[in-house]
């Protein structure tokens, strides 16, 4: 009986060793030359025609909007395009420091936007931006600060991205408002030359209708949201037994809401103040631009008149056969001013279009109403 174990033994000696499994190489991944990128990237080819809203999106915009209550609510838009669909299906909100300088508030919203962008990362989200999005009345959409900052995001991202405007002052009277935008071609050719003087704007065909172009938006809602939103406005049934049928059912999470019979005379009063500050605005800024161009012509009519008083003098020195007197710079003796820029009176008069559509559709719906209201009273 002792020899088994030594021949079990033996046996285990003289078969193979195991061996180990081979450990899988890890992959590797040549780099797309650069000659060779643009060829593979085909959706740079593809322009952008529509852009799409992801439903959570819109709810972060409308809480962001409500919760600062200012037109300095504004964040960034994540997502891709996909065959011509910009689609957006993140966002998040940039903070805005009211009591530092320029300086330190551009480099301390850098600092949190790359933050939230190597988060998002980490995390597997969508970490692209496509534009950013802003929330204000929709006539003030026409500002310096914004065009400024689209024409950046129009030179540096792919498909040049797009400004998401929230109309605030609808979205106070229970209207989700959004539209997309971004800056045409001509006047991005002017920004990019810095002039928007008269001779520049009749070459370029500018005028505030043309700064801008719309894109078609349209908003998706998943399944799960949409059927989220529908348990929360359906009124659940009680489960009483004593309980009358007539009151067998609960009311639902989401009350019912009245806005829609509100009259809405106090906004018409503000859309009416909003058209008179920009009516303001317009007139002094046209004030400034009549004051410079008449400086202009007077130091224009002066270098002219010296030009001319020096012809008649070498004409005479000729004449008595001396030797004319050498010309001078006159852009030295007489320091003429450029032609201002009329980007400020451009972005003036689109705010008033704006204001003035805004108040035409805000009167009209008021008027409806109130011809309603009329007619339920017996008035």
């Amino acid at each position: 009986m002792a020899a088994a174990p030594s021949m079990a033994a033996a046996i285990a000696a003289s078969l193979p060793a195991p061996q180990a499994a081979p450990t899988p190489t890890a992959p590797t991944y040549d780099a797309i030359p650069a000659s060779m990128a643009k060829a593979i990237d085909i959706e740079t080819d593809i322009p952008v025609t529509s852009v799409q809203l992801d439903g959570l999106v819109v709810s972060k915009i409308v809480k962001h909007s409500r919760e600062v209550q200012s037109s300095n609510a504004h964040g960034l838009l994540l997502g891709l395009d996909l065959d011509g669909t910009l689609e957006v299906s993140n966002s998040f909100a940039l903070p805005h420091h009211f009591n530092d300088d320029e300086d330190k508030s551009t480099k301390g919203v850098a600092r949190y936007q790359a933050s939230m962008l190597r988060s998002l990362r980490e995390v597997q989200v969508d970490d692209s931006v496509v534009g950013f999005y802003q929330a204000m009345p929709l006539g003030s959409f026409y500002s310096q600060t914004l065009v400024e900052t689209q024409a950046v995001h129009q030179d540096k991202l792919r498909h040049g991205g797009v400004v998401v405007v929230h109309d605030i002052s609808q979205g106070a009277r229970g209207n989700a408002s959004f539209r997309a935008f971004r800056l045409t071609k001509a006047f991005l050719d002017a920004y990019k030359k810095n002039n928007f003087s008269t001779d520049s704007l009749i070459v370029h065909r500018l005028t505030f209708s043309s700064i801008v172009e719309e894109i078609p938006l349209r908003i998706r809602t998943n399944p799960l949201l949409s059927s989220f939103l529908e348990t929360l406005s359906a009124p659940a049934p009680t489960l009483a037994v004593d309980v009358k049928p007539s009151a067998a059912t609960s009311t639902a999470a989401v009350p019912p809401s009245f806005s829609v019979l509100n009259l809405g005379s106090g906004n018409i009063s503000r859309n009416l103040e909003q058209v008179i500050d920009a009516l303001d605005n317009y007139r002094t800024e046209e004030g400034n631009l009549a004051y410079l161009q008449r400086q202009i012509a007077r130091e224009k009519a002066k270098a002219d008149a010296y030009v001319g008083k020096r012809k008649e003098e070498n004409a005479s020195r000729v004449a008595q056969g001396l030797a004319p007197l050498p010309e001078e710079d006159v852009s030295r003796l007489f320091k003429v001013p450029p032609e201002p820029s009329r980007l400020e009176s451009m972005l003036l008069l689109g705010r008033i279009d704006a204001t003035a559509k805004s108040l035409e559709s805000t009167s009209s719906a008021g008027l409806v109403k109130m011809y309603a209201a009329k007619g339920s009273a017996g008035v």
